[in-house]
């Protein structure tokens, strides 16, 4: 059956090829205005996102380090500013996925997620040193101020932490990598725009890190604040203000862009909730489905709430997009919300890394393959389209071939897209009828 389906999609498509008229053209000789929005989303959301930008800027044919903006949040904000210091997605696979191969000949590694468990010991020791006094105010409100226990033991609550883990570490590491020959820490020093945005814990504003005003905080810095989530990490001190993660007032802050008037808005979205009711088919090896969220306890309902949280903003951000801005085309890339992989991911493994960035790299240009046809008649507006070679190149991979591939050319997969590939050779047949150029017969 499916080399059957073969031979009628190349016979199709060689006839829809044949007038020259009917071939895509680029609509417009300038240079498209191309922007690039990465939300937050932890070690897995900088995985995700390093995957999916290789597939995407692969699918393009076009280098992601022409985009003249970077908008960056959270984890978002470290794969922003990499790119916005010229390095390319390959070059952030090799940094931040495959540093297991540095390590191993002795080298020091260019991001360690490691780094992101250091005990945050300032923190801790400044919060204990409180506990004698506010233990005893506690004690004395409870034993001669006629306040209930629980009313007592509320003025114990500056003793806890704002955060365990330590973000300093990740200011100075990141430092070093950005201070490196052909890069900076300086976002004035930068060809390309470059915006992080944290958020203020005073006001609840957002803090558009780079912007005029902002830009004289060093990148490394405006990351480990955008990245600051409340309760995991300390909030961060700048110039006398506290800031914590990004995401806490937008989940894209992609209008930062936008309101520049860019033709093209790529937005990359790691996150999102698991629909446990229809999962799809994993690839050998992978979690099995996930038959409720209660079956995973706390973690598993907590992760749950928190992605839908932060997905239902994205979606009303979404629209709002779409009618404030409706000259611009506006990508969005996410994982597929049936796929358990992405919602069970251990990104402490450096072998889990490297297969979780394959996926996402599969994944991605599954998504494209199955949006080309609308998804590149929208770029072709805008001097950009798609690469149906590059696309439908089911032995295409992302990492070395020993590498676990979720995303290898297993037949059911070729089965489909063969189907996909028929489909869009029907779409452009009839798009061809619509403009005259075949004829009915």
């Amino acid at each position: 059956m499916q080399p059957a389906i073969e031979q009628s999609v190349k016979h199709m498509s060689s006839s829809i090829q044949a007038p020259s008229s009917v071939r895509p053209k680029r609509t417009s000789a300038k240079k498209p205005r191309v922007a690039l929005a990465l939300a937050g989303g932890g070690p897995l959301g900088a995985i995700y996102e390093i995957g999916a930008l290789c597939a995407l800027e692969e699918a393009l044919a076009w280098p992601l380090n022409d985009c003249e903006h970077f908008v960056g949040v959270s984890a978002g904000g470290f794969i922003a500013a990499g790119l916005a210091n010229g390095m390319t997605p390959k070059e952030l696979c090799q940094l931040f996925i495959t540093s297991e191969a540095s390590q191993a000949k002795g080298k020091k590694a260019a991001f360690d997620p490691a780094w992101l468990m250091r005990p945050a010991y300032a923190e801790l020791t400044y919060r204990l040193l409180q506990l004698p006094q506010l233990g005893f105010q506690s004690w004395w409100a409870w034993a001669f101020g006629k306040k209930s226990l629980m009313g007592a033991l509320e003025k114990m609550a500056p003793v806890l932490p704002t955060g365990v883990f330590s973000n300093e570490e990740v200011h100075r590491q990141l430092a070093r990598l950005f201070s490196q020959p052909g890069r900076t820490n300086d976002f004035r020093e930068l060809s390309r725009r470059l915006t992080l945005v944290a958020t203020h814990l005073d006001s609840g504003d957002a803090a558009p890190f780079g912007r005029p005003g902002w830009e004289h905080v060093p990148i490394s810095k405006a990351i480990a604040a955008s990245a600051a989530l409340p309760g995991l990490f300390p909030p961060v001190e700048i110039d006398g203000r506290y800031y914590v993660d990004g995401a806490l007032k937008k989940t894209m802050h992609a209008t930062v862009a936008l309101d520049e008037g860019v033709d093209v808005m790529f937005c990359l979205n790691p996150l999102v909730p698991f629909d446990a009711t229809r999962p799809v088919f994993p690839r050998v090896g992978a979690p099995d489905a996930i038959p409720s969220m209660v079956e995973g306890g706390l973690p598993a309902v907590m992760n749950q709430t928190f992605r839908s949280l932060i997905h239902s903003r994205l979606e009303l951000g979404m629209k709002q997009y779409e009618r404030t801005y409706p000259d611009a085309t506006i990508v969005l890339i996410e994982p597929d919300h049936r796929d358990p992989e992405m919602f069970l991911a251990n990104t402490f493994s450096y072998r889990q890394r490297q297969t979780l960035a394959e996926h996402a790299y599969q994944q991605t240009r599954t998504l494209l393959r199955g949006q080309f046809t609308t998804l590149n008649n929208k770029l072709k507006r805008h001097g950009l389209g798609l690469s149906h070679e590059c696309l439908f190149d089911l032995d295409r991979q992302l990492l070395s071939p020993s590498v676990p591939t979720p995303g290898a050319a297993t037949q059911r997969q070729r089965l489909s897209a063969a189907i996909e590939r028929l489909q869009d050779s029907v779409s452009d047949l009839h798009h061809a009828v619509q403009q005259g150029v075949v004829t009915r017969r």
